[in-house]
Parts: structure tokens; sequence; C-alpha cells
């Protein structure tokens, strides 16, 4: 039990710390709640995009890494079409 509380913690971490640094590379302004989503999203977007290349990022800077250009995917997607 403890164990998934913490992973939760981790995930969201990882996800606002990824998600700002995302918003800073791209020039998206946006709240903590905007940034801690786009991380978390970004991370499921980059470990498959990756994925299909065949890289993998592990450990947590490996995570904040992927969850960095799956971000700036994501971003670079709604600028282009929103």
């Amino acid at each position: 039990m403890i164990g998934k509380i913490f992973s939760f913690i981790l995930c969201i971490a990882v996800g606002g710390v990824s998600g700002m640094i995302a918003g800073n590379i791209m020039g998206s302004k946006g709240s903590a709640l905007r940034n801690i989503v786009l991380g978390i999203v970004g991370g499921v977007v980059g470990g498959f995009v990756l994925g299909l290349l065949g890289i993998s990022g592990s450990g947590i800077i490996g995570g904040i890494i992927v969850s960095v250009i799956g971000s700036c995917l994501l971003i670079y997607l709604g600028k282009k079409f929103l």
C-alpha cells in the first residue's frame, strides 16, 4: 500500500517537473495543474513514440526526459492544430 502511494506521488512529481520543463522549452505559459497533466500525458505519449523507435528511458531521469519529449510534442501539436 505504501509503495503504491509513493509511486503515485513520484509520478505526479515527475509529471510536474516534466511539464514545467517542456513549457519553458516550447514557450508555453500555463498553470501548475496544466503542467502536471501535460507532463503525465506527455510521459505516455513520449513512451509510446520513443517505444516505436526502440528507445526507452529508465529511472527518474530517463522518465523525465521521455516525458519532456512527449510534452513538447503535445505542445507543438496543440499549437499547430488549435
